[in-house]
């Protein structure tokens, strides 16, 4: 028996090696002739495995996504709770994929879209498509559609909890339907997922979040919809609002920090923070700011910022306010942000050294070492 075994593992000869690579050269003929070119590969049938990436108009949280912004071809799963942004990241990858020529259609499910706040943030309404669907069955049916016709960029679902099955909606109030939207989610993201992959369009999903109840170890967080979201998302957002920031009295934006939580393309558990002014979106301006002072290029003394020998402004809204009107110093600064990371831009994208090549699952020492990470930025500003 232990002889038998010694046996297997010895190396093939030559004629038994060409007789294996003969065949298998037969199957994956016969697998391209039924199934079409590209059926079957190796990773080093091609030069790179390169990630085509949209970015979030975030730039703190393009870098710490790994690959300059959202992967094409995947799911993405947006959750947080109520009005920390969800929606406004949304709008900005859309706005970003139009910029780039891209077709996008926005399914919402919570009849809540907002026009004017799309457009400021840069979102053209005019080519946006937009549905508003009956019931959960009729807007998964919608992006399968539109997936499968190949020329749709960008699709966003807002949101999740929103996809009321019809049964539901047909059934009496208070009637218990236990895990028909769950079910509806599983078998819907099996469709998608390949047919998303092969037509190189993205699906953003947004989702809310819920509690279990009598949960005494661990989060009582859940979000709606089932598990199959988590399994099938390339990479999973978990953005909160931590702080308000203001002018005076007067509350004029939200301070949030966004977790990678899953990331299938490079890897997780990285964060970033920016701000989302009222009525405008994300601050490009801040965010700026942010990393020009991580990385010494903007200088802090006391309420004053600097950059070299130009005096940016009294306080961080004068200073993003410069930066805004003056664009050719905002994007001179963020030019030697990514210089200093080693990063490239392709396109709208952003590319690190090393970006496509065997991303990182779910979980890892990555956890403790971002935390680690946005502790000594946290000190970092605060001087």
């Amino acid at each position: 028996m232990s002889e038998n075994r010694t046996n297997d593992m010895e190396p093939a000869t030559d004629k038994e090696a060409k007789a294996r690579t003969a065949a298998l050269d037969a199957a994956k003929r016969q697998i391209e002739k039924e199934f079409g070119a590209g059926s079957l590969m190796t990773l080093g049938d091609r030069a790179a495995v390169n990630i085509e990436a949209i970015s979030t108009g975030a730039l703190p949280l393009d870098i710490a996504l790994g690959v300059g912004g959202i992967p094409r071809g995947r799911i993405v799963e947006i959750f947080g709770p109520e009005s920390s942004g969800k929606t406004t990241m949304v709008y900005h990858i859309i706005a970003e994929a139009q910029k780039r020529g891209g077709v996008c259609a926005f399914v919402d499910a919570e009849h809540a879209i907002d026009p004017e706040y799309a457009r400021r943030i840069g979102v053209n309404t005019d080519e946006l498509l937009i549905s508003q669907p009956d019931y959960g069955e009729q807007a998964l049916e919608i992006v399968d559609v539109l997936t499968r016709s190949g020329a749709v960029d960008v699709v966003a679902i807002d949101s999740v909890a929103a996809l009321t099955p019809r049964s539901e909606l047909e059934g009496q109030m208070g009637e218990v339907t236990v895990g028909l939207q769950a079910r509806l989610m599983s078998q819907a993201l099996r469709k998608l997922a390949g047919n998303l992959n092969r037509a190189n369009t993205l699906c953003l999903f947004t989702n809310q979040i819920r509690e279990k109840i009598g949960v005494s170890f661990g989060s009582p967080e859940t979000q709606p919809g089932g598990r199959a979201l988590k399994f099938y998302s390339s990479q999973r957002l978990d953005i909160r609002r931590i702080e308000t920031l203001k002018d005076g009295t007067e509350a004029i934006a939200n301070r949030v920090r966004v977790k990678v939580v899953k990331n299938k393309v490079a890897a997780p558990f990285k964060q970033a923070e920016f701000d989302i002014e009222y009525g405008q979106g994300i601050s490009r301006e801040g965010s700026l700011i942010d990393l020009g002072i991580d990385h010494d290029l903007v200088q802090k003394s006391g309420s004053f910022f600097s950059y070299g020998d130009t005096r940016l402004g009294q306080g961080r809204a004068n200073s993003k306010q410069f930066l805004a009107e003056n664009p050719d110093i905002a994007d001179e600064i963020e030019g030697r942000i990514l210089e200093t990371l080693g990063i490239t831009r392709n396109g709208g994208s952003l590319e690190e050294p090393g970006a496509g090549e065997a991303g990182a699952a779910e979980g890892g020492p990555e956890a403790a070492d971002g935390a680690s990470e946005v502790a000594a930025t946290d000190q970092k500003r605060a001087a």
